[in-house]
């Protein structure tokens, strides 16, 4: 008998363990109600739930108005933000006070992003009011999400919707996974890179569908060891590395893989791009595999000469030494003639660059796609449509 009430006791402790192992804090207890703005509810919601171990702050369904927020750790323990409505950001910009952030994750261990919900940046006024393709020091505009100081996490089945400038941004991350991300903007709204990461680690991204007016997955410098899996890419710029050089001191980039994705309309494919009269750097270890291209400009491009809008000089080459970068299984239509364009450094050029299997047709009239290269002599393999470095620059 006495070893039946162990058992039993044991259960029971067990349940009241499970019960007690994740705590909810409904921001509805902190006095949020729909169509209200629930900045305050939202940071007691969070302070209260961070301050104990194994929490969840919920936010049902409903359209929530919310102000700039910090969601701060360091938290007890694992934590998870479970959006299951709409939150809205102010549409005015200046109520951000030159804050480049809408909600912010910070310095979290173990953060669970959630609920199926949307994170509606109300951009459209900002976008009007953008000129970062006029002055290359121009007003910060807010993201509207930041991942700053994040490790051991993941964000899974959220839409982040017409942001300001960037929608989702990396900062320091380490071991944070993306799953069923969606991420919508028209594709005239200026600087709404999908998905956008900085000195980062271990990073995957798996079935996202990414709609936007600029890069849909764009990784800047710093980044190790990053894969994106069965991305949907359309509209955008592609999915890009870089821009890289713009800065001294840039880190490393290495350990880049990029499968099963597929774009459609984009002004860009698959792509690296740095600026010329750059300071040194690095990228390496980038491969890019078994990609569909449905009516994309530049399917497959490096870009040593990014310029956008003339507002560098093209005095000297890059010093960007881009190497070990493999191009294979590219297939499907270029919106234009030159579907292969592989445009390295003088001063430093491309090493051990692949290209295989590739089969990329023009989808206008007249003739077939033609490629030009500069600066690198890929190594060749399978099928080659068009063959490569028809044009040597």
């Amino acid at each position: 008998m006495g070893k039946n009430l162990s058992i039993a006791t044991i259960s029971l402790l067990l349940v009241l363990a499970s019960t007690n192992a994740e705590q909810v804090f409904d921001v509805k207890s902190y006095g949020a109600k729909p169509n209200a703005d629930i900045t305050q509810a939202l940071t007691k919601a969070w302070k209260a739930a961070c301050a104990v171990a194994g929490s969840k702050v919920v936010i049902s369904t409903g359209a929530y108005k919310l102000g700039l927020v910090t969601l701060l750790g360091p938290c007890k323990g694992a934590i998870e933000f479970n959006l299951q409505g709409t939150l809205q950001a102010p549409s005015d910009v200046a109520s951000f006070n030159g804050k480049d952030g809408w909600v912010i994750f910070e310095r979290i261990d173990g953060l669970t992003v959630s609920g199926g919900g949307v994170f509606d940046g109300n951009g459209q006024l900002a976008w009007e009011k953008n000129d970062c393709n006029k002055q290359k020091n121009c007003n910060q505009l807010p993201i509207n999400i930041r991942f700053d100081y994040v490790t051991n996490s993941i964000v899974q089945d959220i839409t982040s919707k017409d942001s300001k400038f960037f929608h989702i941004n990396l900062f320091e991350c380490k071991k944070l996974q993306f799953q069923h991300v969606t991420i919508t903007a028209p594709a005239d709204s200026p600087n709404t890179d999908g998905i956008h990461m900085g000195h980062s680690s271990q990073i995957t991204i798996t079935n996202a569908n990414i709609g936007t007016g600029d890069d849909c997955i764009s990784i800047g410098d710093g980044n190790q060891d990053v894969s994106a899996n069965q991305v949907t890419c359309g509209p955008g710029h592609g999915i890009s590395i870089g821009s890289l050089g713009k800065y001294e001191n840039e880190q490393p980039v290495s350990g880049i893989r990029v499968t099963g994705a597929t774009l459609s309309n984009t002004d860009n494919g698959v792509r690296i791009k740095t600026w010329p009269s750059s300071p040194s750097g690095v990228a390496s270890d980038i491969h890019f595999e078994d990609i569909v291209m449905n009516n994309v400009g530049n399917p497959i491009i490096i870009d040593q000469n990014y310029c956008p809008n003339n507002q560098c000089s093209n005095k000297s080459p890059s010093k960007v030494k881009i190497s070990n970068v493999s191009f294979k299984k590219i297939r499907g239509t270029s919106s234009t003639k030159e579907a292969v364009k592989l445009i390295c450094s003088e001063s430093v050029p491309c090493q051990q660059v692949v290209l295989s299997d590739i089969d990329l047709a023009y989808k206008g009239g007249g003739g077939s796609t033609t490629s030009s290269c500069a600066n690198v002599k890929p190594a060749v393999s399978g099928k080659q449509n068009p063959p490569a470095c028809i044009n040597k620059l």
